[in-house]
């Protein structure tokens, strides 16, 4: 392990940015919190940048002035940045080792895939970056040498259970030695697994972002009630391990403690296990090849009653269904997919449709954007067309439905 690394963390204000922050702030010996970055929660980034003295830190470009007045008030030293060009310039810093990539949605994408062109180690918590420009992002990291570690509970634990050499290189994933038949990802089935489609109709803002097992943003949250944040996670791993949809299999495990398993050839299944806190992927990523202390709470065993396997329901969670028919039409459909989706999440938890319209609402346009297809040398800025051309059609959407 390198004696210490600089981490920039981008997103540091949401669920991911607590854990990671309190992994480090644990192990001020190995890691040193070099930059940050938030958006909404500015009271927080400032609170944070006061504890941990960043060396620098990013903001909407409508807040520079008055983050800078702040921190100068308070007799903090910090360089303040601003907007898409802040984050890609941290990014990219030379003095930024580590990039923590837990910005939600599209927005998180650009500085991700700078990040990989500037050769930097990436801990991956936007699905997004993946689900948008996979190959783009996946040739980038090798291009550059860069390393892309999964902070996804689900992908990290399949990233445990793989051999080593696949783990270095994904593309050994197919050689017949190392005997992977499939990938299974598992779900909690969210907070209406037992209800019905037409309780799901009905469902309340406050009752969608209520998990039961996991502390998330209310994003994810939503996603994690339509299943389309498993959707994404199959896109994302079809990216990060160089396997076809067809090879990925997903699972409800209500409890959550296994995280995610591959199956191997020779009948055998290995699984990764522990409790449902994101410190222990989180902990994994920052010291890998090496292992630290998480914080988290151990597995207790011994208080397990034991552990279901239910197969999805693709009517009831129909996000799951897209999810798979995207992937397999290509990444062309894949951003439709995931820009209609944010833009419907956005409509649902301002109360103007309801939770299972979203599902209606990204299978029309997957259906119906007539987005180009992309090339192998497409760039971001062809990705973020077609995102903008979808975020756009979904807007006239909801509002029919409003």
């Amino acid at each position: 392990m390198v004696m210490t690394q600089r981490i920039a963390v981008l997103g540091a204000t949401g669920s991911i940015g607590d854990s990671t922050l309190a992994i480090l702030a644990a192990q001020p010996q190995h890691y040193e919190v070099y930059a940050l970055s938030g958006y909404h929660r500015l009271d927080k980034l400032f609170t944070l940048c006061q504890q941990f003295l960043p060396k620098r830190v990013s903001v909407p470009m409508a807040a520079v002035d008055e983050f800078a007045q702040r921190l100068s008030t308070a007799g903090l030293d910090i360089e303040v940045v601003a907007g898409e060009a802040g984050l890609i310039d941290i990014a990219t810093d030379t003095q930024t080792d580590t990039v923590v990539a837990a910005i939600v949605g599209a927005a998180g994408l650009p500085s991700t895939l700078a990040a990989a062109r500037a050769g930097k180690r990436i801990l991956l918590a936007n699905k997004e970056a993946l689900v948008m420009a996979g190959q783009v992002m996946i040739d980038a990291v090798k291009t550059h040498n860069a390393t892309l570690l999964p902070l996804d509970s689900e992908h990290n634990a399949i990233f445990q259970c793989l051999p080593l050499e696949i783990q270095q290189d994904n593309t050994q994933i197919h050689r017949s030695e190392y005997g992977v038949r499939k990938l299974w990802l598992t779900a909690s089935g969210g907070p209406f697994l037992q209800h019905s489609f037409e309780k799901m109709q009905q469902a309340s803002v406050a009752e969608a972002v209520k998990h039961p097992n996991w502390s998330m943003g209310q994003k994810i949250s939503v996603d994690s009630a339509t299943m389309m944040n498993k959707g994404l996670e199959l896109i994302e791993a079809c990216h990060l391990f160089d396997l076809s949809e067809n090879k990925i299999n997903v699972v409800i495990h209500p409890q959550s403690i296994i995280h995610s398993m591959v199956e191997y050839s020779d009948g055998s299944f290995l699984a990764q296990l522990g409790s449902p806190d994101m410190k222990t992927p989180i902990a994994h990523a920052l010291s890998y090849p090496n292992r630290i202390d998480s914080g988290a709470q151990p597995l207790d065993l011994y208080a397990l009653s034991g552990l279901e396997f239910i197969e999805p329901d693709l009517q009831k969670f129909a996000c799951l269904r897209l999810a798979r028919q995207a992937m397999q039409a290509g990444t062309h459909a894949t951003i439709v997919l995931n820009a209609a989706n944010e833009v419907a999440v956005a409509a649902f938890l301002k109360n103007q449709i309801r939770l299972t319209d979203i599902a209606r609402i990204n299978e029309q346009a997957l259906n119906e954007i007539q987005a180009p297809s992309l090339n192998a040398t497409a760039d971001i800025e062809d990705i973020l067309a077609i995102d903008t051309i979808a975020r756009g059609y979904t807007d006239k959407l909801v509002l029919e439905l409003a």
